[in-house]
């Protein structure tokens, strides 16, 4: 239990596929002008990470290693159909607003990365934390930052026809927050956060080792 709750952990901080990792960038500044599209975007892309984790996990001793990627791509594409139907049927506002960025998960670099680096050398189990938390560390990300830039660039957050903030009416939101450059302004600041927070825990971590060490 221990060692799945590290890797579950890994993908929150350390091994953050969008702050550390820095892969599967494309579609966090492409769909972050919105906090209920950017939410679904990350529980689709969760979804489609632990299930293709599992499935890859439990065959990989089954799959050739010429051939390995194709695999993937199969696998992954599956699980991609499913989350584009479902959303599709009972979200198709949200399903609107993220257009092609839900059929482009099939070749995110996160999904493909994980099954490549984790999924196809662990056990299903491992490779489920693997999946949740790499999820969880992109949806948390791309939610943070959308909800960010439709608060502080649009004057409110909406998010299933329901307003959840409002800004004053005094407040004249700025343009560039729901542009790109904003984007990539706001996005720099939050790696840059991410990296001093992390290097905060690994010098604690570090700290604790010594101690223990030093204890024995």
């Amino acid at each position: 239990m221990k060692q799945w709750m590290k890797v579950l952990k890994n993908g929150l901080s350390f091994e953050n596929p969008l702050t550390v990792l820095m892969i599967g960038l494309c579609s966090v500044l492409a769909v972050s002008s919105r906090a209920e599209g950017s939410f679904f975007m990350g529980v689709a892309v969760m979804f489609v990470l632990v299930m293709s984790n599992v499935i890859i996990a439990a065959i990989r001793h089954l799959i050739p290693e010429e051939v390995r990627i194709p695999i993937f791509i199969v696998i992954i594409a599956s699980f991609v159909t499913i989350v584009d139907l479902v959303m599709k049927a009972y979200l198709p506002s949200v399903y609107s607003f993220l257009g092609v960025w839900i059929p482009l998960i099939v070749v995110n670099c996160i999904v493909l990365g994980r099954a490549e680096a984790f999924a196809y050398h662990n056990r299903v189990w491992l490779s489920v934390a693997d999946g949740i938390g790499m999820g969880l560390g992109y949806t948390i990300i791309i939610t943070a930052l959308a909800a960010f830039r439709e608060l502080f660039g649009g004057g409110q957050i909406v998010f299933l026809k329901m307003t959840l903030v409002t800004l004053p009416a005094f407040y004249r939101p700025p343009n560039i927050l729901l542009l790109f450059p904003g984007a990539f302004m706001l996005f720099g600041l939050i790696v840059a956060g991410s990296q001093a927070l992390n290097r905060r825990m690994a010098a604690k971590q570090a700290a604790a080792h010594a101690s223990v060490k030093e204890a024995m």
